[in-house]
């Protein structure tokens, strides 16, 4: 590792630096003045200014006096290491959200009226948007088609005979898709599956892509979304994890809460514990799911 790399680690090393340096990349011109920081930070100028200091002195920010004013930036050597530890910035993506409508209308347009179809694609768009998630026109179009999917279900008048169940947790990165991936693993076709989060993250969880993956069962294109009343009222049986009274009550619905550790922050050794117990609620919900069915 070189020099530059160390000060850069060690100047970012403290959390006040790191957000210095993310306000920075965020501004307009990526250029920030002390005072402003410190108004933005709830700090006193001389904190700022001893940690810009330390900035400047190893290398990662540069220092450009205009008049009275002094602004600084990201050094441009620096850039790259600073990406390399904080990330990068993400860029804001083009969604084309009449694309997305008529594509979906082209499989729901007999099922779903068009008015239905354009209001939850720009729903979902605004939701997803709100989480900061990444590939954002990609999932808008998932997200709707999951939605779309069980409101033409909820309409149909027919007799369904595949259940249907909700995983609910606060996230929707760690034991809800646990829980839906053991399931569908399990089930197959044979069982329709969702998930959904009362305040819900961008990603789901490293340790949980690698927990799964350790008893082979694929994440697949999951990611978290937004809790909506649509799935709730398509869902025979809902079952929530630590999101309290958030989900929506509608009758004829099977609630239940499963009172799981919840993964985030735990390494993974404590993570594969969850996922065991997960596991073993899971197998029971499925034998509970088809007790009547008679064999073949």
């Amino acid at each position: 590792m070189d020099s530059g790399t160390d000060a850069a680690l060690t100047s970012l090393g403290d959390p006040t630096r790191a957000r210095i340096l993310s306000l920075m990349r965020s501004s307009p011109d990526g250029r920030v003045l002390v005072g402003r920081l410190a108004t933005e930070l709830g700090l006193r100028q001389p904190t700022v200014s001893h940690h810009m200091k330390t900035l400047l002195t190893d290398g990662i920010v540069t220092r450009e006096p205009e008049g009275r004013q002094v602004w600084y930036s990201v050094a441009p050597d620096a850039a790259d290491r600073v990406d390399a530890i904080l990330g990068r910035p993400r860029e804001a993506t083009s969604v084309d959200l009449d694309r997305i409508t008529t594509d979906l209308r082209s499989r729901f347009g007999e099922r779903v009226s068009t008015d239905q179809i354009r209001e939850v694609v720009a729903d979902s768009h605004a939701r997803l948007s709100a989480t900061d998630a990444p590939l954002l026109a990609s999932r808008t179009f998932s997200f709707a088609a999951s939605r779309l999917e069980a409101v033409a279900a909820a309409s149909a008048n027919t007799s369904e005979t595949t259940p249907n169940v909700l995983f609910v947790c606060v996230q929707n990165a760690g034991r809800s898709q646990l829980a839906a991936g053991i399931l569908r693993h399990l089930a197959g076709d044979t069982v329709t599956v969702r998930t959904a989060g009362s305040a819900p993250t961008a990603d789901v969880r490293s340790t949980i892509v690698t927990a799964l993956d350790e008893i082979g069962v694929s994440i697949g294109d999951e990611f978290p979304k937004p809790l909506t009343d649509d799935a709730v009222r398509a869902a025979d049986v809902v079952i929530t994890m630590g999101c309290g009274d958030a989900c929506p009550i509608y009758p004829g619905r099977r609630y239940l809460d499963w009172d799981l550790e919840d993964p985030v922050g735990k390494p993974l050794t404590a993570v594969r514990g969850i996922r065991d117990d997960i596991d073993q609620r899971v197998r029971g919900l499925l034998t509970e799911l088809f007790a009547d069915t008679p064999p073949n």
